[in-house]
């Protein structure tokens, strides 16, 4: 199998990075990740209590959305209590040309959510213990 098909091997590449910089770049998506665009009645609270404890230890978060309203997207973050760092923009630390953001980890209703959140629940209780 291929090395990061394997669970625990994208896990301790996670920790090894936070350890190393004691911060991580984690982007996450807007629509459906932590806001209801379909307005069905979908509800966030462990993703954004997530992001939160992300924040409080060191994390930098990106918003990462095709959604365009940047001041909707930040009313609402700022109503929900949702930290974020930037939208669709490299962390100032990273300097690029490339289209495609820098991140280490990625949370996207449909981009493998649950494993990146295991991961980060894994991660946070990991660094306060």
């Amino acid at each position: 199998m291929d090395f990061y098909l394997k669970k625990e091997n994208t896990y301790e590449r996670l920790l090894k990075e936070y350890k190393a910089y004691n911060t991580l770049v984690v982007a996450f998506d807007f629509d459906n990740t932590v806001y209801d665009y379909h307005q069905v009645g979908m509800e966030f609270t462990e993703m954004i209590q997530l992001l939160q404890e992300l924040k409080a230890i060191g994390c930098y978060l990106i918003i990462f959305t095709a959604n365009e309203d940047e001041t909707f997207i930040k009313n609402y973050c700022d109503e929900k209590k949702i930290p974020f760092d930037a939208i669709n923009e490299n962390p100032p630390f990273y300097q690029s040309k490339a289209r495609k953001i820098y991140y280490n980890i990625l949370l996207d209703d449909r981009a493998g959510l649950q494993e990146a959140f295991e991961h980060l629940k894994k991660l946070i209780i990991q660094v306060k213990s």
